[in-house]
């Protein structure tokens, strides 16, 4: 892919990293409930942001106060659906599913702007939903599992969650007051990771208690890579880019998901799972090429409109 940018990058690092989340909560779920998973996972990250925030001194605005509330609620609810589906479902099958999200993201944010993308885009969106069918019977015709349908909504979320991120936080617009992905990754952490450990405290404690030094070293994995690191470079990757833009780049979270349950989860697709697989993988990437080239369109005829 031609022309890409420090913000790319991060978020294709993002991709990686989270790729491999859904090994590690599938490994941390054998030990614990997924709710304790979010609270340590949540609070861990916030705690260790805090203490880099002692370095950067930067005072928190009235924006981010806000944005890190509400947006930490958001991501709360992404994340509910997310562990708990990875918990019930396999690692691979999660990763694909939450791919959806790649192809919803530029929809939803063209509704906003109002100006729709061609049919051929809508045809991609439907080789992603046949793709996702052959991908939860890739075993055999059979009831899909609860667990994919969780994730089903996880990637429903987080399409409405990524577009209005980038939306507020776009640091392109000079109508907009800037805003620190540090401070922000910070109180959307904080937030969420307060929920869910007022939602069973004792839970939570005895979780962390009974953790060996493996789970620690996933836990270590979640809090400090998929988190702390992953929605810094979230936050601050989508707003040097649009939403769309950084949906096509988090397309790469599934192939690394795919990889990590291969190599350490020990997990197999059949053939009919891995023709859904990539299918899923190319109808994303073929959407997005046709996302990219209609906006390049749009902005060059509103180039020529102008005065």
């Amino acid at each position: 892919m031609k022309g890409l940018n420090a913000g790319d990058l991060m978020l294709v690092t993002v991709a990686a990293v989270w790729g491999g989340s859904y090994v590690a909560v599938k490994q941390l779920s054998q030990d614990g409930a997924w709710t304790s998973i979010l609270s340590l996972r949540f609070l861990i990250a916030a705690a260790l942001i805090a203490l880099y925030r002692l370095t950067a001194r930067n005072r928190i605005t009235k924006k981010e106060l806000w944005m890190g509330v509400v947006f930490g609620l958001s991501q709360l609810l992404v994340m509910t659906f997310e562990t708990a589906g990875t918990s019930i479902t396999s690692s691979t099958n999660a990763g694909l599913i939450i791919s959806v999200s790649i192809i919803l993201t530029p929809i939803l944010e063209s509704a906003w702007k109002r100006n729709w993308l061609p049919g051929r885009f809508f045809l991609a969106t439907l080789l992603v939903v046949v793709g996702m069918a052959l991908l939860v019977t890739g075993n055999g015709f059979v009831r899909p599992n609860i667990g994919d349908l969780l994730m089903v909504f996880a990637a429903i979320f987080r399409t409405f969650h990524i577009v209005a991120v980038g939306r507020l936080s776009d640091v392109t617009s000079t109508k907009q007051e800037p805003v620190s992905p540090v401070n922000l990754t910070m109180l959307q952490l904080l937030t969420s990771g307060l929920i869910m450990f007022l939602y069973n405290p004792a839970q939570t404690v005895s979780t962390a208690l009974g953790y060996n030094s493996v789970d620690w070293f996933w836990m270590a994995f979640l809090a400090v890579l998929c988190t702390a690191f992953g929605f810094i470079g979230l936050n601050w990757g989508i707003g040097h880019t649009s939403a769309s833009r950084t949906s096509l780049l988090l397309g790469t979270e599934p192939v690394w998901a795919t990889v990590f349950a291969v190599i350490i989860g020990g997990e197999a697709m059949g053939p009919l799972g891995a023709l859904g697989a990539a299918l899923i993988v190319a109808a994303t990437y073929w959407g997005q090429t046709i996302e990219s080239r209609h906006r390049l369109v749009g902005s060059a005829t509103a180039a020529q409109q102008l005065p």
